[in-house]
């Protein structure tokens, strides 16, 4: 084992002012220009900008230290090390590092769209969500079509907006899935939204069920829709504690917590983080899981779809 290196949090917090954006030109990384962000060559999905850091894959970010740690598998102390070295020195500047800490970015609400053609057309056409959950979430303002236009361009984009609100029924966090086709279609958070509060439904049950995606806890809705409303769900933009552990604190009454992640790796690595993560609160939880036989829950609906539909055809070439 290495030895065990106490860092202050002086030092921690220098670690965690090193520009990104520069550290990996240095490293040899290509950096592609994304708004006020930089893109990683190497890594589509991952963004940075000065000491910050977005995977809009997984849905996680942070500051310096944490992306040292995912992007180059090191340990806290490795990550550490190699970022107080020489190869690290280029920091943000304590003021403006402070600055982004402490400002809050206010959450922009995008425009909505005349119609809803194009979000009915990809959830219950493509994702073959039934109509009548895409039909309750738009009636309670937790689902729309946004019309944005690109200022440079002129151009109009469409997406699907997936709103979480905090208890008092204030929105907190607004989710981005773009409406057209194609395997490198936009999907991110709003700026300004707040983690601990994303898309999610508050039942009068004790009992919450956690998705990894928006698209995850319809199609489980779908293919569970007896009683549904009297349970909670929430889609965890990935795989953060911080969503379940908010909505447990804001909902002491819950006993049962149903971890409904991904049926891969990254899914049960997950499930098992979150599960300890429970096991630090005061509280005893049940713990139950259910997972999908495929991949995910739209994979096993959209097999199923594919099923009725062969099994349609047989019926009607037989009679």
């Amino acid at each position: 084992m290495g030895q065990y290196i106490h860092y202050t949090q002086e030092e921690k917090e220098r670690a965690n002012r090193v520009n990104l954006e520069q550290l990996m030109l240095k490293q040899g990384e290509i950096l592609l220009p994304a708004g006020r962000e930089k893109r990683l060559g190497s890594n589509h999905s991952i963004t940075i900008r000065k000491n910050y850091w977005y995977d809009h894959a997984t849905e996680t970010g942070g500051l310096a230290i944490d992306f040292v740690k995912m992007y180059y598998g090191k340990t806290f102390s490795e990550a550490m090390a190699f970022l107080l070295s020489e190869e690290g020195v280029i920091h943000v500047e304590a003021g403006d590092w402070e600055k982004e800490t402490q400002r809050k970015e206010v959450l922009k609400i995008p425009a909505v769209s005349p119609n809803r053609r194009r979000l009915y057309g990809y959830l219950v056409k493509h994702r073959k969500i039934a109509p009548e959950i895409v039909n309750y979430f738009v009636q309670k303002n937790l689902l729309y079509e946004s019309c944005e236009r690109d200022k440079k361009t002129g151009k109009e984009y469409h997406n699907a907006i997936f709103v979480g609100k905090d208890p008092d029924g204030k929105v907190q966090h607004l989710h981005k899935k773009g409406l057209y086709s194609g395997e490198k279609n936009y999907k991110g958070n709003q700026r300004g939204s707040r983690p601990e509060y994303p898309f999610q439904y508050r039942g009068d049950g004790k009992k919450v069920y956690l998705f990894e995606a928006p698209v995850d806890l319809f199609s489980y809705l779908t293919l569970h829709p007896d009683g549904w409303k009297q349970n909670s769900y929430i889609a965890l933009m990935g795989v953060s504690a911080k969503p379940m552990l908010q909505f447990l604190k804001d909902r002491p009454d819950v006993e049962t917590i149903v971890f409904c992640l991904d049926h891969d790796t990254a899914g049960s690595m997950a499930t098992k983080r979150l599960m300890t993560e429970l096991e630090t609160l005061e509280k005893p939880y049940t713990v139950e899981i259910e997972r999908p036989i495929r991949k995910d829950w739209n994979d096993d609906l959209k097999a199923l779809s594919v099923a009725e539909q062969e099994w349609e055809q047989d019926v009607a070439l037989s009679m």
